[in-house]
């Protein structure tokens, strides 16, 4: 009940119901951007649990189109229970490039199941001047990445998003995308053909790109105890719009291309059955 009550009192005030400086303060001025030498730095942060198949299409983006016109550290958050997604992160662990740096980063399923744990967690720590919360059905085709240095240098804000994601249609569990995976990980491409544009008009939790000084001194929901608590079970995440309201903007958007989405027909609760067109029910997560 303590729960419920939180999470509908968080998710009112997120909507603007109560004034936000009674509860988070003043939103803290965002200094200008700092010019530096070199390519920026950029850190994508996915979470993972038991969707091993659609993370290999994610990975498999990066190592098929890797940036050349910005450094990437690509952080994934999982759970060493979860087989299927440790071999996955083993197996792109051993593809390797200049720009490229893999980051696996190993929770207790309960930590995992609250995914602004990890993102904390990542927004405290990172290194880069842009860091970027997504899930794991995201995928970023050529072009994607190198876009995003000459567009977010001229971005003051502390969030913005990409305005339009190119996504599937709700995919069945025999669709040929998910069989091509069935059998374990391996370097696979999208077909471009499946995918139509769909239009956000703000920071969803997948689309969230943040400055990395707004991150490192802010964190992903820190200041908000009851969403660093551990779950017994993966659930519906709402901190991406507590985290903007405690932003205190839904973000600016961003044109921004060859970024992609795999939806899927049953959200979670399935994992492949080697060598079976079949998936059983498992715990949702992404």
């Amino acid at each position: 009940m303590r729960k419920l009550l939180l999470e509908t009192f968080y998710r009112l005030a997120a909507s603007g119901y109560f004034p936000r400086g009674l509860i988070a303060g003043t939103v803290p001025p965002v200094p200008p951007q700092q010019q530096e030498d070199g390519p920026p730095q950029l850190e994508i942060v996915s979470h993972c649990w038991q969707y091993s198949w659609v993370l290999t299409y994610q990975l498999s983006s990066l190592v098929l189109h890797p940036p050349e016109r910005v450094r990437l550290q690509m952080t994934v958050f999982y759970c060493p229970e979860d087989e299927p997604t440790s071999r996955v992160l083993e197996f792109f662990g051993r593809h390797s490039h200049p720009n490229l740096t893999w980051n696996w980063q190993p929770l207790r399923k309960e930590l995992l199941f609250r995914r602004a744990i990890g993102r904390n967690q990542a927004a405290l720590a990172t290194r880069a001047h842009w860091i970027w919360f997504t899930d794991c059905d995201q995928v970023f085709h050529r072009g994607c990445l190198d876009s995003l240095p000459g567009i977010l240098a001229r971005q003051d804000g502390p969030l913005v998003f990409p305005r339009e994601v190119r996504c599937t249609e709700l995919l069945g569990l025999d669709d040929p995308l998910f069989r091509a995976v069935a059998d374990g990980p391996s370097l696979v491409d999208i077909d471009l053909r499946r995918f139509s544009p769909v239009t956000h008009t703000r920071a969803v939790g997948a689309l969230q790109i943040v400055r990395g000084d707004v991150s490192r001194d802010m964190g992903y929901c820190r200041s908000i105890k009851f969403y660093q608590e551990p779950l017994t079970h993966w659930q519906k995440t709402f901190e991406d719009r507590t985290f903007r309201w405690l932003l205190g903007t839904q973000g600016e958007p961003i044109d921004l291309p060859g970024l992609y989405r795999i939806e899927h027909a049953r959200k979670g609760r399935r994992s492949f059955r080697r060598g079976s067109s079949s998936l059983s029910k498992q715990s949702h997560g992404r």
